[in-house]
């Protein structure tokens, strides 16, 4: 049986080619579609948040057939608390969640480390530079502005995008590769927030993370505990600086950080593709009990 995954409102409001999920993620008997006149055949329609708040819940089916009995309402957003106002009003509308936390119903973090059948020998690039950072929405009210101040008195910081310098040709990847440390600071701090400023933008470009977000041990429910450097792991800015510069001249020590690529890769996930056949695959999964996310705004904000 095809499982119909319905998205009411394309994400950001920008029309895309749905995925082909047996092709890209191997899952089967998906359709994924964005027309409404299938909302009677849908087993799950996806309603991502951003969007409800643009229209509001309260357009949310006016006008449409009735709900069908066995449908599932999925809430989809990746955005932190934080970011996430006008949750209070969305109390049992929805039968799933869809986030990066791991209770969600649907969990699709933003990257992710798996062990390949072999592994791959890893070959770090050459690194001539020390410090980046990548950020494009700057408020000096956010605690990762407030750290990166303190943090730049002690040591050079080359800062890229909206207050910085261009990006490289190609991208984030290419402009970190030669830089031994990156920023991966959080825009909040929240469980299980963890974006694709450590996935992407240290890990793939093989810079060591510099961390500011969840606590310590929430990264390590993730990745190992030799992958990074938290910012809770020194009293101040200052005795980071002088680790960071310790690290910066001595080799081996540099090099324990990357001890871990022996054994995993490392998954970027694909937006919005993944998300919509995760959805697929949950649905064949869960067979007929249906529940409904009583109150949603508590359980995020916890």
């Amino acid at each position: 049986e095809v499982v119909t995954v319905l998205l009411w409102w394309e994400p950001f409001g920008r029309p895309r080619r749905l995925a082909d999920c047996r092709r890209r993620y191997n899952i089967s008997g998906c359709r994924i579609s964005a027309d409404r006149s299938q909302f009677g055949e849908a087993q799950a329609v996806l309603f991502h948040h951003r969007d409800l708040l643009r229209h509001g819940p309260g357009g949310l089916l006016r006008g449409s057939s009735p709900r069908p009995p066995r449908q599932r309402w999925v809430w989809m957003n990746f955005e932190s608390p934080s970011h996430s106002p006008g949750l209070r009003g969305l109390a049992g509308l929805f039968n799933w969640t869809m986030s990066y936390r791991r209770d969600s119903d649907v969990f699709v973090p933003y990257g992710y480390l798996y062990a390949p059948p072999a592994p791959r020998p890893f070959v770090l690039p050459r690194k001539t530079r020390l410090v980046a950072w990548v950020i494009s929405n700057w408020n000096e009210e956010h605690a990762r502005v407030r750290y990166y101040r303190q943090l730049k008195e002690h040591l050079p910081i080359d800062v890229y995008g909206v207050r910085g310098l261009a990006l490289a040709e190609g991208g984030v990847v290419e402009t970190v590769s030669p830089y031994k440390f990156y920023l991966a600071f959080e825009n909040s701090q929240h469980t299980d927030y963890i974006t694709e400023k450590l996935w992407r933008n240290a890990f793939s470009a093989s810079a060591v993370p510099v961390v500011l977000g969840p606590r310590r041990a929430n990264y390590e429910r993730f990745i190992p505990p030799d992958s990074f450097i938290h910012v809770d792991d020194f009293p101040s800015p200052r005795l980071l600086a002088t680790y960071l510069k310790f690290l910066d001249k001595n080799k081996p020590s540099y090099r324990r950080y990357f001890a871990w690529r022996k054994k995993y890769e490392v998954h970027v996930t694909s937006f919005w593709d993944e998300h919509l056949c995760k959805v697929c695959e949950a649905v064949r999964a869960a067979g007929n009990q249906i529940k409904t996310v009583q109150n949603l705004a508590s359980w995020f904000e916890s």
